[in-house]
């Protein structure tokens, strides 16, 4: 098996295998050396073999042999220590005591000691227990290391200093070991890899490892402390997320390098009073005109959504309602753009992944006891907009999910490009002739179209997403939306301003660059979109979406704002 698979396969696999070891030693440090000789003996069997079936199977094999080796030696000695020389350390029965009170002390040094081992760096571990416990020579450790002998003596020595600081403190653990904390949402802006960010956040290790770093650049021995772990797992982590850009290194000290928000509930009030007063303003003035203005039965702007059965002679368009679901937030996204602040762009501050991905992030941490109004405006449910293009045309799909959509439990949100792309091209495709079965029946499960008649015979399909045939009408659309953010430009920088230096001010100096380029958005981000729409349900104006038309609400096939013009 390849190294880089192997390797993925253990680190899948360190949280459980050490999980298992706790439950069946008698201490942390047993558990912890138990777990790293399953961890090294899976590795390197897994490097030996490419015929692996069930490698949950093998892993566990492996875990359960190398307990039953444990049993075997602890049986023979204490903590893992051989039985002549735990001999020395467990009281004759006869003896005094402070004699056994002497023999039980110099147990629990052996056991600290053990412990302490664990917080050594990586490579110090290799050569002190290569030193002492294998009772290899200088000289070949330091060949089989590939460093040379004077940094061997220097490790060892840094190693006893270690070792001995360890031992004359009593930990103290900081409040992650108690109280570890866990991202509330995740967030992206730009081009995705081929990882998804819960790959990179996969655990409350991952996730605690950053947070232990957000401000203050720490080693690997000082993220472990803070955390109350073993490096030997922390190692692993810090590497990963290091190699795909979400740590910094430097001198082998460690730094996130992603925003990590942790708003107040001052804050969040801020903000939420922020998104409201300006989605009011806007959103009812860009409802009014595209109502009143009659632009919603432009011939450019296609759908045929409906909550009933196609029929072959039938060519109904979608209503107002649901038009005004996708058109709104699209307007309230894309409109603006000469408005914006552009003094730090996303090539200053984004992040060139590992697996491909070009991409900015901020996680939030949310504390447990934080109280908010009951009208507080949420994100549930809420993912993107997302678009993807382009056709052969320069089309792009645009989508959202939220709370009043029915695709996000489903799997339906485009978060793969291809499957957007596939949408693009058939569409345009379908313009001049009939797709096959199976093409049609995976749109239609995606919401995208509905069907009715005979394949071979009469046959229509109607598409329930909204089309705007033209660049020409997207970019009238757009305008409108440019005239009313113009209108109201002076009330939304007075209401932006004070969030801005406010949230600015929980940035980290090395990331204020990144928390500028990310308040740029505000007002055709996320938070802006959702409140738009929830200020027109509260008045009435917006309408609910029916059952029928939550599967291709918010779904726009357009064009690239690369055409647009004005």
């Amino acid at each position: 098996m390849l190294r880089q698979e192997a390797e993925r396969i253990i680190t899948e696999y360190i949280g459980p295998i050490f999980g298992f070891a706790l439950k069946r030693c008698g201490n942390v440090h047993d558990a912890e050396d138990l777990s790293q000789e399953i961890v090294t003996r899976a590795f390197r069997a897994l490097l030996l073999r490419d015929d692996i079936e069930d490698t949950r199977k093998f892993i566990w094999t492996i875990a359960h042999n190398t307990l039953n080796s444990y049993y075997r030696e602890t049986s023979r000695g204490i903590v893992g220590i051989p039985l002549e020389e735990a001999a020395e350390t467990v009281p004759d029965p006869g003896a005094g005591p402070d004699e056994a009170l002497e023999a039980e002390e110099e147990r629990k040094t052996i056991r600290r000691l053990q412990g302490e081992i664990a917080y050594l760096s990586r490579l110090q571990r290799r050569i002190v227990i290569a030193y002492y416990f294998e009772n290899r020579k200088q000289a070949d450790i330091a060949r089989e290391l590939g460093i040379p002998l004077g940094t061997v003596k220097w490790h060892l020595f840094e190693a006893k200093r270690e070792l001995k600081r360890g031992m004359d403190k009593m930990r103290q653990p900081s409040d992650l070991k108690f109280n570890p904390i866990h991202f509330d949402s995740v967030g992206m802006n730009g081009k995705s890899g081929t990882k998804s960010l819960d790959e990179f956040f996969r655990s409350a290790l991952s996730q605690n490892i950053c947070y232990c770093v957000r401000k203050t650049a720490k080693t690997v021995s000082e993220i472990a402390d803070d955390l109350g772990v073993s490096p030997v797992y922390v190692e692993t982590e810090v590497e990963f997320l290091e190699k795909y850009g979400f740590l910094l290194e430097k001198n082998g000290r460690y730094i996130v390098n992603f925003l990590i928000s942790e708003p107040t509930a001052e804050l969040l009030i801020m903000k939420d009073r922020m998104y409201k007063k300006a989605a009011e303003l806007f959103a009812n003035d860009l409802y009014d005109e595209l109502t009143g203005s009659g632009i919603l039965n432009d011939p450019g702007i296609l759908c045929h959504q409906t909550d009933g059965p196609v029929t072959p002679a039938d060519n109904a368009r979608a209503d107002h309602n649901f038009l005004l679901w996708t058109l709104i937030p699209l307007i309230a996204s894309w409109s603006g753009e000469e408005l914006m602040d552009k003094s730090v762009s996303f090539e200053e501050v984004m992040t060139i992944r590992a697996d491909g991905g070009r991409n900015t992030v901020l996680a939030t941490v949310v504390p447990d006891d934080l109280k908010l109004p009951e009208d507080y405006v949420y994100l549930n449910g809420w993912c993107g907009p997302l678009w993807n293009g382009s056709g052969a045309d320069g089309r792009m799909l645009w989508q959202i999910d939220s709370e009043w959509s029915d695709r996000n439990e489903e799997g339906r949100m485009m978060h793969v490009g291809e499957d957007a792309l596939r949408v693009i091209a058939l569409y345009e495709r379908e313009r001049k002739e009939r797709l096959s079965r199976d093409e049609y029946a995976w749109l239609a499960e995606q919401g995208y179209v509905k069907t009715c008649g005979d394949y071979d015979g009469l046959f229509k399909a109607a598409w329930q997403i909204v089309v705007l045939e033209n660049r020409d009408i997207q970019v009238r659309l757009i305008e409108i939306g440019d005239r009313i953010k113009r209108k109201h430009q002076a009330e939304f920088e007075a209401l932006k301003a004070p969030y801005v230096k406010a949230w600015l001010d929980m940035v980290p100096a090395h990331l204020k660059k990144l928390g500028a380029y990310e308040m740029q958005f505000i007002f055709s981000d996320g938070w802006f979109l959702v409140h738009c729409v929830t200020a027109l349900l509260r008045n009435g104006k917006l309408k609910p979406p029916t059952q029928g038309q939550r599967k291709a609400l918010t779904t726009v096939l357009g064009f690239s704002r690369r055409g647009r013009t004005g």
